[in-house]
């Protein structure tokens, strides 16, 4: 089988295409990628806890660990004990992490917009349908891979 015939090469393509196209956005801003995701899925107004970031956009403690510590750096978001659960940590947004969020959150919309208005609505459902049915192959793992 080529490489254009598997199923995973044209999600990687796509998505190789579209976090470039993100990148070159966030450059514009002195952000990546990366660091408008982890901006997105912090809670304006309650912060969420560090646990709960990774998971929520597939990354890893250590990478998420050195992404939050740049983050804070550059006065976009900062740490408070959680009232709660004094063994958890919340991360803020700062006005100016607010911002980047903003502009993160428009750069996704606009994307989709673009990709929504060039793509007709079925082919659209159809693609959302199979990749729904590709993840759920995978997270039950009804896929069984013999070599």
């Amino acid at each position: 089988m080529i490489r254009e015939e598997t199923i995973d090469f044209h999600i990687k393509t796509a998505w190789h295409g579209i976090y470039r196209r993100y990148n070159q956005v966030a450059s514009q801003y002195g952000s990546t990628t990366t660091m408008g995701y982890v901006l997105l899925n912090i809670d304006i107004e309650q912060g969420t806890p560090v646990m709960k970031i990774g998971p929520s956009i597939g990354m890893e403690s250590r990478s998420l660990t050195r992404i939050l510590k740049t983050l804070e750096e550059r006065g976009m978001i900062y740490k408070q004990k959680d009232l709660e659960d004094k063994r958890s940590v919340r991360v803020f947004l700062t006005n100016e992490g607010k911002e980047k969020r903003e502009i993160a959150k428009n750069t996704v919309i606009a994307l989709n917009d673009q990709m929504r208005k060039a793509i007709p609505p079925t082919k659209l459902k159809t693609f959302f349908e199979v990749i729904k049915q590709i993840n759920q192959l995978i997270e039950n793992n009804k896929i069984e891979i013999k070599i």
